[in-house]
């Protein structure tokens, strides 16, 4: 049975191609809003990281209404280390609109989320956004769409649907048109494609209840929600279902409440019919991949595979020496009870208690998912300490190691090709493609996970901050053995004061610093980085020693170049598995493992002879 009154769309796209902005304009074009209301911009960006990183990492659902069509709208991530949330959340669509930058084209988290969608089955219409910018080149752009479609094995149907689909927009002007130069202003004919032709949910409200739950939200009042698209049948509020579990357990459950959603929020209803998208409260221990359906008819749906997580890093109460100074939340107690809240809220990430008790292991999709985490958590007052990121590695039918093995392309000059390629051997990546453009070229990889801590920050170096790397996960391959770790030392301060003036002169001949006049320094902090390999342990507060034969004024003054400072992401790829990255509300600190030299050289000893 065809739903005609509902149409359930998905909107993907590459990092900053503009989906969150569309959904601003498509919510103020249906009336979202009541007049002269005010709301923020990319309203769907609620968390503060979020409208800072300019990303979307959660996938969220809205409805709007256009003709007496209820469209459902999944707004979803872009960014690589987001795509379990991308993954999941298509199976509960029927169209999606792909987001496409007018001057930039198809990038390679374009390619990420356009394979899913197609392997999906999911019918697509092209939006060329951004068709204001200058040097805009819509219609070529809509060429490359098509090609990249059919690379990626899109059917015969899928490919003429988005043919004959396409749509130009300037989702910040708030228009969308048939033509670029129709001179449309308003965000219709867009809404109007989708009413017309995007395809209608098929369901039977009237046979046995089937609703797989997709993504999990959660309520300090009545715990984990379950959203899903129910299949077939009808949910009720008050009804029992039987709960299949992924892992084949079966269970009978009664649903308390029933939810649709309706514009920005929900709305309590007493059914929700097939075809339909609704949260479910009720459901304990509620998890991606739940089938709820009739006790008495059951009906088996296809299971959701979460791609594991590929990273690892451990949480650790903080034993710096400034420890309270800046955060309100430092102990290990609270910081255990934060990530296991966490663990009931966030399903993509897997957070184990270490065995020794010390710690909590938190393992992601990569660098910037488990990033997310640790800004969310400084935001809230707490100060921890995390070491080096560890590579998850598994092991196939014969036991032998494998690895995650990642996709990355760079997008540089062409002059920067070579060192580009450079790096990336170093690293134990395999170049598997190259394109040349008029100025551009275009390099493809494959390389370890592992290869990719640090090297970021390298290729920006070597291409002059005009490289663009991107990468996603690929597959688990055999082990590449040993990487090259940090060539360079570090410098680390001898004692707790002040770093002064003088004392940074004299070092930064020696290399770069990380702290400037006037820093809170520790004993075992690193505060800067050698020219050569070998750690160094310097004295930061050393003052100039005044005779009588010079005033102190006749000195110049100091010429200090200013510190290197580190995001999260970047402490992180930095430290080597004897540091330690200090996380507090105001600060990003590095620092050894053991703050003692003394400590340090015993432990260097045992390590000797146990080898």
């Amino acid at each position: 049975m065809i739903q005609d009154g509902l149409r359930n769309i998905a909107i993907i796209a590459h990092v900053d191609h503009g989906k969150t902005t569309l959904v601003d304009k498509l919510l103020r074009a249906t009336d979202a809003f009541r007049e002269g209301q005010q709301v923020q911009e990319r309203v769907l960006d609620s968390n503060d990281q979020e409208r800072e990183r300019g990303i979307t990492i959660l996938a969220k659902n809205i409805s709007i209404e256009h003709r007496g069509v209820k469209i459902n709208v999944i707004d979803t991530p872009g960014h690589a280390d987001f795509g379990g949330e991308v993954e999941r959340v298509l199976k509960m669509a029927d169209g999606a609109l792909l987001l496409v930058d007018a001057y930039e084209g198809p990038m390679p988290q374009t390619r990420f989320v356009l394979t899913h969608a197609i392997e999906a089955g999911l019918q697509i219409m092209i939006v060329v956004n951004k068709i204001d910018r200058d040097a805009a080149r819509p219609r070529e752009v809509v060429d490359d769409v098509l090609d990249l479609m059919l690379d990626l094995g899109a059917s015969d149907e899928q490919l003429e649907f988005a043919m004959e689909h396409v749509v130009f927009a300037s989702a910040v002007n708030g228009y969308a048109r048939l033509d670029p130069d129709d001179g449309n202003d308003d965000m219709l004919p867009l809404l109007d494609m989708i009413v017309d032709d995007m395809p209608r949910p098929e369901a039977d409200p009237d046979g046995p209840l089937a609703m797989q739950c997709v993504t999990i939200d959660h309520s300090d009042y009545v715990g984990r929600i379950a959203i899903g698209r129910v299949w077939s049948g009808t949910v009720r509020r008050g009804e029992r279902a039987l709960v299949v579990k992924s892992s084949g357990e079966e269970r009978l459950a009664q649903v308390k409440q029933v939810f649709t959603f309706d514009y920005l929020g929900r709305v309590e209803c007493e059914e929700v019919a097939a075809g339909d998208i609704c949260a479910v409260v009720g459901i304990e221990d509620a998890d991606i991949g739940d089938v709820y359906t009739d006790p008495e008819s059951p009906v088996a749906l296809e299971p959701i595979v979460i791609d594991p997580p590929t990273m690892a890093v451990v949480f650790e109460a903080s034993t710096s020496p400034l420890v309270g100074r800046e955060g309100e939340v430092v102990g290990g107690r609270q910081l255990k009870q934060r990530l296991m809240q966490e663990r009931e809220n966030n399903v993509t990430m897997r957070i184990e208690e270490q065995s020794d008790g010390l710690g909590v292991e938190v393992a992601g999709r990569g660098i910037l998912h488990l990033s997310v985490l640790m800004e969310e958590m400084r935001r809230e007052g707490f100060e921890f300490q995390v070491g080096r990121p560890r590579v998850l590695f598994s092991e196939d039918g014969n036991g032998n190691r494998l690895e995650p093995i990642e996709s990355a392309v760079v997008e540089c000059p062409d002059e920067y090709s070579g060192k580009v390629i450079e790096l990336f051997g170093g690293a134990s990546g395999i170049m598997v493609g190259m394109e040349s453009g008029m100025s551009q070229c275009r390099l493809e990889f494959h390389i370890p996970t592992r290869g990719l801590l640090g090297l970021r920050n390298k290729v920006l170096n070597v291409t002059h901050g005009e490289g663009v790397f991107y990468h996603t996960f690929l597959e688990y391959g055999p082990y590449a053995g040993d990487l090259g770790k940090r060539q360079n030392g570090a410098m680390i301060s001898m004692s707790t004061d002040k770093a002064v003036s003088y004392a940074l002169g004299t070092l930064q001949e020696r290399g770069q610093m990380f702290v400037g006049p006037g820093d809170e320094c520790y004993e075992g902090m690193i505060v800067g980085e050698r020219s050569k390999p070998g750690d160094m342990v310097v004295n930061v507060a050393r003052t100039k020693q005044l005779g009588n034969q010079r005033a102190s004024t006749a000195d110049i003054a100091v010429q200090l170049t200013p510190p290197r400072t580190f995001t999260l992401e970047e402490a992180l790829e930095y430290i080597m598995d004897d540091e330690l990255v200090e996380v507090t509300p105001k600060s990003v600190r590095l620092r050894k493992k053991l703050l003692s030299e003394i400590d340090r050289r015993k432990a260097r000893v045992k390590e000797m002879n146990a080898s």
